[in-house]
């Protein structure tokens, strides 16, 4: 296990890294644009073990909500970042400021053209 997360943690902290401000992928995109198609589980694992600050207030689930229980203050610190970059958060589903971003994280995360 130590080898896949040695290939793992990386990719998947490159690409956390690389969310730019007022945008949000969630753990099942981040798992396909490092490389691990149905490794959503591990992304948060991988972003736990980090030995360094990621933007984790910018993944979300894929239906669009946030992970943690609405009572927590985990969610509350969460909402209020996305929000200080312009997110909003609508029926508790976020809404990003750029909605257009999926073209352009290629270009962002690993230089692609």
């Amino acid at each position: 296990m130590n080898e896949f997360r040695s290939k793992f943690d990386p990719k998947i902290h490159h690409v956390v890294a690389n969310i730019p401000s007022g945008c949000v992928m969630s753990y099942g995109d981040i798992a396909r644009k490092a490389g691990f198609p149905r490794h959503s589980r591990m992304v948060s694992k991988a972003m736990f073990r980090c030995s360094y600050d990621l933007p984790w207030h910018r993944v979300i689930k894929s239906d669009a909500t946030l992970a943690f229980p609405q009572d927590s203050n985990t969610y509350n610190k969460q909402k209020k970042l996305l929000e200080s970059e312009g997110c909003q958060l609508l029926n508790g589903k976020v809404i990003p400021t750029n909605k257009d971003v999926e073209e352009d994280l290629d270009k962002l995360i690993w230089g692609f053209e």
